[in-house]
């Protein structure tokens, strides 16, 4: 398959996807429970494979190991952060029902900053060699600060872009359903749904600073890098309802991913000398995910005795 017809099949393949979701299973503003995030978090990750096979059969056996390890770190990652959301929804007061369409739009402009960062990341890392030590630098500093602090703070309030609209947009003090937008005496103004899309999109930001080099780590492919960011990301949503709120039983989820980003930024730093196989990386990561969560479900079985 060539790669302009690859690239348009999985482009037609998202925008389909997103477009059932949207349109069809997710057309009324409804609360998700328990058991359809479940589903759809299962369904994700079946397509998500789906697309691994192709990437196996089209790109060969080292693509597809590059993709699934992009994936899992880029899900792990999610994992972690969605602990930021439910602290967003939480301080904008948005309802139930209506997190799903921030969530969801907030996913659109994700996929199209994971666009610039991929992209100028892989042409800077091929131009510039020397920015693949820079990047493992980075990463290796990362891990170890998010060894040893509690990186899940946050606070919306001082976020520079809520400031920023707050400041220069007209704002309504009260939800409109799930508009974003609403007229009022001739005046356009937004609401607080859209102040929480705001923030929502530039968290998104952070989160693509830790993950974006932690995938070039791995690979410099285009497509395997941004697949598997785009297949994680839009999983997200699912994989929101069905973790928020068991999110505080992953104690230990942060220092597994803090151990991932070290492992992957000594990777890139030592890449001159060796090279780390795509499938030794994917064994790290799956080993770390697995050490920390069946850590976490011991010590919790032990605190819950105790």
């Amino acid at each position: 398959m060539g790669d302009v017809l690859l690239w348009s099949v999985f482009g037609s393949f998202v925008i389909v996807s997103m477009a059932l979701d949207l349109g069809v299973f997710h057309r009324k503003a409804h609360a998700i429970g328990f058991r359809e995030s479940i589903t759809w978090t299962l369904v994700w990750i079946a397509l998500a494979a789906v697309l691994g096979v192709v990437v196996h059969f089209d790109m060969g056996a080292e693509a597809s190991a590059a993709y699934a390890t992009c994936y899992l770190t880029e899900k792990a990652l999610s994992v972690d952060n969605l602990f930021v959301f439910v602290v967003l929804f939480r301080f904008f007061a948005i309802a139930p029902e209506n997190q799903h369409r921030v969530l969801t739009w907030g996913i659109f402009g994700a996929l199209l900053m994971r666009a610039v960062f991929i992209f100028l990341g892989v042409e800077m890392v091929e131009r510039f060699h020397w920015t693949i030590y820079v990047l493992g630098a980075f990463l290796l500093i990362t891990g170890v600060k998010l060894a040893f602090s509690d990186d899940r703070q946050v606070e919306p309030d001082k976020n520079p872009v809520l400031r920023f609209s707050k400041r220069f947009m007209r704002v309504t003090s009260d939800f409109e359903g799930a508009k974003f937008f609403v007229v009022r005496n001739g005046h356009l103004f937004a609401t607080p749904m859209f102040l929480c899309l705001l923030v929502v999109e530039t968290t998104d930001v952070l989160f693509a600073v830790d993950s974006v080099p932690a995938a070039l780590g791995i690979t410099h492919d285009r497509f395997v890098l941004y697949s598997s960011n785009v297949m994680a990301i839009c999983g997200l949503r699912a994989l929101y309802f069905a973790v928020a709120g068991l999110i505080g039983l992953f104690r230990f989820l942060q220092h597994g991913l803090a151990l991932i980003l070290v492992f992957v930024g000594v990777k890139m730093l030592i890449s001159h000398w060796y090279k780390i196989p795509v499938p030794w990386a994917l064994g790290a990561v799956v080993g770390v995910l697995g050490a920390s969560i069946l850590l976490s479900m011991i010590f919790r079985k032990k605190d819950a005795a105790a």
